[in-house]
């Protein structure tokens, strides 16, 4: 049996899916991207919509009975692999070492035409 996950603190899903989904002591949350809890679009460029998405997966995963510390898998999506380092730079700010694993991938496209689009598996406490 799954659980679902759903917080005000983080901003509402935008189609027919959970911000998060529990099996067992896994997390997995959906796709977040810089979208304020209220749906209102960070302004700004990849930094400033890291920041955001990363917000958004820290109250997710505290929902859930979890942080970052214990994501063990991260996918990243970039509209432009060429903000790849400013992506990078403020994700390593959030993530303790040992980071976990990761995958980033350039996509065509992202909802709303952000920037970045980050998802992650996590162990609950």
């Amino acid at each position: 049996m799954k659980d679902i996950i759903q917080t005000p603190d983080a901003p509402a899903a935008i189609g027919p899916y959970s911000q998060a989904t529990v099996f067992g002591n896994l997390v997995v949350t959906s796709g977040q991207i810089p979208l304020t809890p209220d749906g209102t679009l960070v302004e700004g460029g990849i930094t400033e919509q890291t920041e955001q998405v990363i917000a958004n997966l820290k109250a997710v995963l505290a929902a859930a009975g979890t942080d970052l510390a214990r994501v063990v898998k991260t996918t990243v999506f970039l509209a432009d692999m060429n903000e790849f380092a400013a992506m990078n730079a403020v994700y390593e700010t959030h993530f303790p070492a040992p980071y976990p694993a990761r995958s980033t991938v350039q996509v065509a496209r992202l909802p709303r035409d952000v920037r970045v689009e980050i998802e992650v598996l996590a162990e609950r406490h």
